[in-house]
């Protein structure tokens, strides 16, 4: 997703593109640094294929008491929130199962495949086994248990990376990771026009849909993008907690608006691990979402705007 503004900026980050777009040419560089300084800060603090993240010294810590930074305290309380909002379908414990189907170090070096078949599928633990004690920042990870914040994550560096921006830039901004996009700050003219697909990429050239965004967040999770051939096997990097597996594919594409990235990214996820009860969840939820199955019919749930399509 993206969308056409006076000053763009591109580049590689968390594993993804991060794609920069300011309402004044003039806002784009203090917004570029901000943002950068915010997805930079998130790396060093969630990344799992860091030896020297906080969070794989959390890992290394499991079983004690820790007291982590204001912002992984931040990171663990979104996935926990999402955890409990979905109740589980999106499992910040699935981190094992990640390893199991072969997402055990950065995606470009497994994009290639790996000849090696999936290990047994590990079900999420639980979300619930992670402690915090009251009032403070305090964090207990039982042994065993192998985090993975990957998507709320991202959603959460997108909506501060915008917030960080709009105040350095001192006016409207949008920041897109790979598909989490959030914007701040007033939007030109009104709205942001976002190009909507199944690559995030691909939809600035070739998009399905044009949707307008004046504020908040917007997400799509893609069973099309961060695909790999382990064994005999083709899998993805979104699982199903229940099961500790890749999502069986029913949707091809989810996406949903929303207050903030974070709260988009939760729905999205989880309407990927649902299924074909994705629809009557988001909609007893009332979140506007739009679905796109396997076979590229397009349904749209609890109020997503009636859509003309792109010339």
């Amino acid at each position: 997703m993206t969308a056409p503004a006076p000053g763009q900026l591109r580049f590689p980050a968390l594993g993804t593109t991060a794609a920069l777009v300011t309402e004044h040419p003039d806002g784009l560089a203090p917004a570029g640094r901000a943002v950068r300084r915010v997805l930079s800060a998130i790396d060093r603090t969630c990344s799992r294929f860091r030896a020297d993240s906080e969070i794989s010294r959390l890992h290394a810590r499991a079983g004690r008491p820790t007291t982590v930074s204001p912002l992984l305290a931040e990171a663990l309380d979104v996935a926990l929130r999402a955890a409990e909002l979905t109740d589980g379908l999106v499992d910040p414990t699935v981190g094992a199962a990640l390893r199991a189907v072969g997402y055990d170090r950065d995606f470009a070096l497994i994009e290639g495949g790996d000849p090696r078949p999936p290990a047994p599928s590990v079900p999420a633990p639980g979300w619930w086994r992670l402690r915090r004690e009251p009032g403070s920042r305090r964090f207990v990870l039982p042994r065993g248990i192998v985090l993975d914040l990957g998507a709320t994550a991202k959603a959460l560096a997108a909506d501060l990376a915008a917030a960080a921006a709009a105040d350095a830039a001192g006016c409207g901004v949008l920041v897109n990771l790979g598909g989490d996009l959030a914007v701040a700050g007033p939007a030109p003219a009104g709205s942001w026009r976002v190009a909507i697909g199944d690559d995030h990429l691909a939809a600035e050239r070739d998009p399905a849909i044009v949707v307008a965004v004046t504020s908040g967040g917007l997400a799509t999770s893609s069973t099309t993008r961060r695909r790999w051939r382990r064994g005999d096997r083709i899998v993805h990097h979104l699982i199903d907690p229940r099961t500790g597996d890749a999502v069986a594919p029913h949707w091809r594409t989810a996406s949903v608006a929303a207050a903030s990235c974070v709260d988009a990214n939760t729905a999205t996820t989880a309407a990927i691990v649902l299924g074909a009860d994705a629809p009557a969840w988001l909609s007893e939820r009332a979140v506007p979402a739009r679905l796109v199955a396997v076979d590229g019919r397009v349904l749209t749930v609890a109020g997503w705007p009636e859509e003309v399509p792109v010339p």
